[in-house]
């Protein structure tokens, strides 16, 4: 018996472009923001960007954060996450300014 593959959000890879653009951050930018120098390379960000592998979820979770302009745990993210995951939800035009959060 095989497993069934997870069904893909379609529209993932452009969400996260998307937040790191309304973020003004290169893809190493983007890796210091959510705070995974040790985890992650620009490569595997590229990856994410261009639907080639689908980033885990801890990634994901930090996406959101991000989007949502907050850094720890507990604090938001969740409707963000939500969006990353569901296509037919969308990102808002504006993110909140992360420096007015910290």
């Amino acid at each position: 018996m095989g497993r069934a593959t997870r069904p893909r959000p379609s529209r993932l890879a452009e969400k996260l472009v998307e937040i790191r653009k309304k973020l003004n951050l290169s893809q190493n930018g983007m890796i210091r923001c959510i705070g995974l120098e040790n985890k992650l390379t620009q490569a595997e960000i590229s990856a994410f960007e261009r639907g080639i592998r689908q980033p885990p979820l801890y990634v994901l979770l930090e996406y959101a954060r991000a989007a949502a302009g907050t850094r720890k745990a507990g604090q938001g993210g969740g409707d963000y996450l939500e969006m990353l995951v569901d296509d037919s939800l969308s990102l808002p035009r504006k993110l909140p300014d992360v420096r007015k959060k910290e």
